[in-house]
């Protein structure tokens, strides 16, 4: 804080400005020419680069012949779901226009990514990595490395996003990808393969790890190097070794490799986990002084998922580092506060009229001209959806669905325990936006209260993905202290597009800023909204 003339002045954060061109192009990650979606031609997209506290102001240009929006995932966006860029907080830009996102990553530091949210338009490129850097004063609990490399792993499918939507639209199933890529590609094998990266023999590299992909669970390892994770979703972790780890859709792991091996080449592997087929990604990691390919024995994957929950139950929390303010990250005690409110969601998949539908607690969510949360801040509500159509506990059949806009109240400042029950035999992923969670438990049947025995209350990681395995269930624990219409959602985007997703509203009780921001000026108006007066500041 500066002091002019006995004024206080408040320094604001410092400013990163991006603008982005959106358009189609031409791309064949697996051989086979398709049409992408390309963020200043390039797929896929330009890292965001920035640190804890920063205000990012991206210009987005909207090239494509559809509406777009494009939604930050893991970052929280205190007091402003305005800007989180899902079909319930935003109106879409529209082809030949541009908007400008503006929001701040406060108190947040690790590795995200963003993605286009509407339509299935992840299914043809526009994500890229987005890191945020620890503040200059706050250690961390690693020394810096040689340099650090994003690694974004996804299944991919050959056809158009809009014949994907075609199929989904039609009743169909996406059915299986046609293979995996890392950072857009994967090897040829014919002789023509550059190396991805280069590493110094003795160096030690940071690698950030991110799932992309829109169906399938993935297992990522590097011939012969171990991988000490540091970080996940924002937390650092203590940092034990793997020699892979599987990353659920939607989840994201920061890894430390040193390269202490044979001076030669090595794959990066990445390849489809619970699934009855076994598609494979690799890229080329290569020692400066390398001689020699890498060998075309691949390390092997783990089978089944009572593995990939033993590796999840040894994720803990690293009590004693700093994350992205100055005290510890143990100095919050979540396993000391006394739970508010228990919502156990249930996912179901049914055939509706002959076409396939998934739904939360039996209701399939359909996404509204007018945006819910611009409804909600023009009091227009009522005329758009309807509060609490679940109830906290799912139905005990779901012969019928309903579909209809799914938004569930949650009382500020209250700790709440979400209760994810998988009653399929597949695996399920996800991510709830403008929050992270404690992931207190998995484990296989049914929950039932008897179960929070087994919970973590210690050192569970803060993280904003969870997965849940086939007839499973998985517990997190949270306080909805962050206002604004948040968007919980299948990671799986034939889940997500059929109705597997929902909106929190979290209300400010006293309509404060200190609460939530008031409508941007430069919010776009659509829907029922677009001819009515702007009702100006509701918070003071």
């Amino acid at each position: 804080m500066l002091c002019l003339l006995g004024v206080a002045v408040q320094a604001e954060d410092p400013y990163v400005y991006y603008t982005w061109k959106v358009t189609y192009g031409i791309i064949a990650p697996l051989g086979i020419p398709q049409q992408g979606i390309l963020i200043n031609n390039q797929f896929p997209g330009p890292e965001i680069n920035s640190t804890s506290n920063n205000n990012i102001v991206i210009n987005v240009f909207n090239y494509l012949d559809e509406p777009l929006l494009f939604t930050w995932h893991g970052i929280q966006l205190r007091k402003n779901s305005w800007q989180d860029g899902t079909p319930g907080t935003n109106c879409p830009i529209l082809p030949g226009t541009n908007y400008t996102y503006k929001f701040q990553v406060k108190d947040q530091i690790g590795s995200y990514f963003y993605y286009p949210s509407t339509a299935l338009h992840r299914a043809a490129g526009g994500f890229g990595g987005h890191r945020i850097f620890s503040r200059l004063l706050i250690p961390v609990p690693y020394p810096d490395p040689e340099d650090e490399y994003w690694v974004l792993i996804g299944d991919w499918y050959t056809k158009s996003h809009t014949v994907l939507r075609k199929f989904l639209d039609s009743g169909r199933s996406l059915g299986r990808p046609d293979g995996v890529l890392i950072n857009g590609q994967t090897t040829k094998d014919d002789g023509s393969d550059k190396p991805m990266y280069t590493m110094k023999p003795g160096a030690t590299y940071k690698l950030r790890i991110c799932n992309t992909g829109i169906k399938d669970s993935l297992n990522f390892r590097i011939q012969g190097h171990p991988l000490k994770l540091v970080e996940t979703e924002g937390s650092h972790t203590v940092q034990n070794i793997y020699d892979s780890l599987d990353v659920h859709v939607g989840q994201c792991f920061t890894v430390l490799v040193t390269a202490d091996k044979e001076p030669k080449d090595y794959y990066m592997v990445a390849s489809t986990r619970l699934t009855k087929y076994n598609l494979v990604g690799k890229a080329i990691l290569s020692y400066t002084n390398g001689k020699g390919p890498a060998s075309p024995e691949l390390p092997p994957a783990p089978v089944g998922w009572a593995w990939s929950l033993n590796q999840f139950r040894s994720f803990r929390w690293n009590l004693t580092a700093s994350a992205a303010r100055p005290n510890p990250q143990g100095s919050y005690h979540y396993g000391g506060i006394n739970i508010t409110r228990t919502i156990i969601l249930s996912n179901s998949v049914i055939r509706s009229q002959g076409k396939l539908r998934y739904a939360i607690n039996g209701v399939s969510h359909v996404d509204t001209e007018t945006p819910l949360k611009l409804a909600e801040y023009y009091g227009i509500a009522d005329k758009v959806f309807k509060y609490d159509l679940i109830s906290d506990v799912p139905p005990v059949t779901v012969d019928n669905l309903t579909l209809a806009p799914n938004v569930l109240r949650a009382t500020y400042r209250t700790f709440i325990e979400i209760i994810f029950q998988n009653p399929t035999k597949t695996i399920q992923s996800y991510n709830l936006g403008g929050y992270s969670f404690f992931a207190v438990a998995i484990e296989p049947g049914k929950w039932s209260p008897e179960k929070r025995q087994n919970y973590n209350l210690l050192d569970a990681v803060s993280r904003h993905t969870i997965q849940v395995f086939p007839k499973s269930w998985a517990a997190v624990m949270l306080t909805f202290d962050n206002c604004g219409m948040w968007n919980l959602r299948s990671e799986q985007a034939e889940n997500r597009y059929l109705g597997q997703q929902m909106y929190v509203s979290v209300q400010s009780p006293e309509n404060s800023t200190r609460d939530e921001y008031n409508l941007p000026l430069t919010q776009l108006i659509c829907g029922l909204c677009k001819n009515m007066p702007n009702p100006g500041n509701l918070y003071h």
